[in-house]
């Protein structure tokens, strides 16, 4: 018995079995401050709880079984008001992934690896209206195009029919740079940065379909290029022929290019 210490006190492995965490998880949690022990002696560092706080560790446990971060699983036992809105948010974002995950794949089972007919064509350069988007990894890009593309069409630039670009890296890294340009008839100014996509030759090949399912498009066409040899240049290309306010996404038509190196 401990001189001077509540009867009633649990040892850490006693705690452990009745709160369904392990020793270590406790430990872990002392050390962040989500569940202090009620009484720790000084002579041996050993920690012991209370049966009353079981309902803590308990809660801590179901938290953690919902992949709720420790950060956040600390501000509900606080009684924080919301602190679980942003994780429901990063979950049906993941579910929302992993949906067109499961899209790509089953397109996958049912055609086979990606293929295209690419074709190697003749562009000029266009003046555009550009704005950037900065995009947390690869599958930020959708969202990241979306503000940038709401942007462009909320300043109002007129002149002529809408023509939008996208300019995405070859190589995806955690932080991805996006850009969308919309092509300025002459006349037609800009507030903002203005940009020239250089012509060139390119390689094309026609994407129809959901835009999330672009990526495939995108490896057949640089598949085609790495077979023959051809180095690419410059941002991958999209080209957005079908307006997604009235076109259904499986018939969506978009360009995709990327500049080759002219044979010399």
């Amino acid at each position: 018995m401990l001189v001077g210490v509540d009867e009633e006190l649990l040892s850490i492995g006693q705690f452990a079995r009745l709160g369904r965490l392990s020793v270590k998880q406790l430990r872990r949690y002392d050390e962040l401050g989500l569940l202090r022990p009620a009484y720790v002696d000084g002579g041996t560092g050993y920690r012991y709880y209370r049966a009353s706080q079981a309902r803590e560790a308990l809660s801590i446990g179901l938290l953690r079984s919902l992949d709720v971060p420790l950060a956040v699983v600390g501000e509900v036992l606080s009684g924080v008001p919301g602190a679980l809105s942003g994780v429901r948010e990063g979950l049906e974002a993941e579910l929302a992934r992993r949906r067109r995950t499961l899209a790509s794949l089953e397109r996958v089972m049912e055609r086979g690896l990606p293929g295209a007919v690419v074709r190697v064509v003749r562009e000029v350069a266009v003046r555009v209206a550009l704005v950037r988007e900065r995009a947390a990894g690869a599958e930020d890009v959708g969202r990241a195009t979306s503000v940038a593309v709401a942007r462009l069409m909320g300043a109002g630039v007129g002149g002529g029919p809408v023509r939008l670009v996208g300019l995405f890296p070859v190589d995806v890294g955690e932080v991805v740079e996006v850009a969308v340009g919309l092509v300025l008839v002459d006349g037609v100014g800009w507030e903002g940065e203005v940009a020239v996509l250089p012509g060139g030759v390119f390689a094309c090949a026609t994407h129809v379909g959901p835009y999330d399912q672009m990526p495939l498009t995108a490896h057949a066409l640089l598949a085609w290029c790495a077979e023959r040899g051809r180095v690419p240049w410059g941002p991958l290309r999209e080209v957005y022929v079908s307006d997604p306010a009235v076109v259904a996404p499986e018939e969506l038509v978009t360009e995709l290019m990327v500049g080759l190196a002219e044979d010399v």
